[in-house]
């Protein structure tokens, strides 16, 4: 039996790896009791026990984790923002060629944040195939359901007297600082880091990425940028869809509930629209950290998932 901890467990991630795990009868799931939850000599001795563990924390708690699982020969997969830039730690989005190789063979899995997972699926490919030029200026337009805020947002969000602001979409990011914009420059090989304007809105789960592009300012058009999908996500957990969407419109809670992404591309001759939507709970966060769980062990990626 495959020993499996997650450590924090109580925030919206971690809650929902342990909903996610609570069905597979190949694993045995441990949790720290609530007394021993922030106990160092209890979460070591649980570190260096365990086949898997997952760290569900803040970035210095997930830090201080990692310190304490020094010499353990457990997979570590942290869902926080502190090792996706690191040296030694294996980039989880296993779409992006060569990353499903390494995940396999590695020890330490940083799992995407979620805006990057769409920015990183659109783009990645583009530049890898000399469509898009490193020194690109690019711009990112993400929208979210307020579940990706955490559990204070989401008490907000559902409050039965909310603030009456809370009833629109919400921009936020606005010091160009967000925290995942180091991994979707590097992990994109980019050099410029892109403007990026991440939304909020009134409405629980799922998310739609949008990256425009000036055709004059590229080396392809949009069939060809659809070729290149096509052909790039022909294995994993993201498609691509032409003539995506509903209508004449792109809903961005479609993916709700799915720990697949849909890619598609938009627009006409002179401006161009590529486009990622899935659920910020499902490849946006949990459902990522278990496909590359079960990438690690040589399981089927979508074994306990929803595709």
């Amino acid at each position: 039996m495959i020993k499996v901890f997650v450590d924090g467990s109580s925030g919206t991630t971690g809650l929902r790896i342990r909903e996610r795990l609570s069905g597979r009868n190949d694993l045995a799931v441990s949790i720290l009791p609530e007394e021993h939850r922030k106990d160092n000599a209890y979460r070591k001795e649980a570190l260096n026990s365990c086949d898997i563990a997952f760290l569900c924390l803040p970035d210095d708690a997930a830090r201080e984790a990692v310190a304490l699982a020094e010499g353990s020969d457990a997979v570590i997969i942290d869902t926080s923002t502190a090792h996706r830039t690191a040296p030694g730690w294996v980039y989880g989005f296993p779409e992006v060629r060569g990353n499903r190789e390494l995940i396999k063979n590695s020890k330490r899995i940083a799992n995407p944040g979620c805006y990057a997972s769409g920015f990183i699926a659109l783009v990645s490919p583009l530049v890898e195939n000399g469509i898009l030029a490193p020194d690109t200026l690019l711009s990112c337009f993400g929208i979210s359901g307020y579940s990706g805020g955490g559990k204070k947002m989401i008490a907000e969000y559902e409050a039965d007297a909310r603030d009456i602001l809370l009833d629109s979409p919400r921009m936020y990011g606005l010091d160009q600082a967000h925290k995942h914009l180091p991994e979707m420059k590097k992990i994109c090989g980019l050099e410029n880091t892109p403007v990026f304007t991440p939304v909020v809105a009134p409405y629980y789960a799922g998310m739609l990425i949008t990256v425009p592009l000036f055709a004059k300012n590229i080396a392809s058009d949009i069939k060809s940028i659809e070729k290149i999908y096509a052909d790039y996500y022909n294995n994993g957990l993201v498609h691509f869809r032409p003539e995506a969407g509903e209508g004449k419109f792109l809903a961005s809670n479609a993916f709700s509930g799915s720990d697949t992404m849909e890619i598609s591309v938009h627009g006409n001759e002179e401006r161009i629209l590529l486009t990622a939507r899935f659920d910020n709970l499902g490849k946006g966060a949990s459902g990522a950290a278990i496909q590359n769980m079960n990438i690690a062990l040589g399981l089927p990626e979508e074994t306990g998932l929803v595709c």
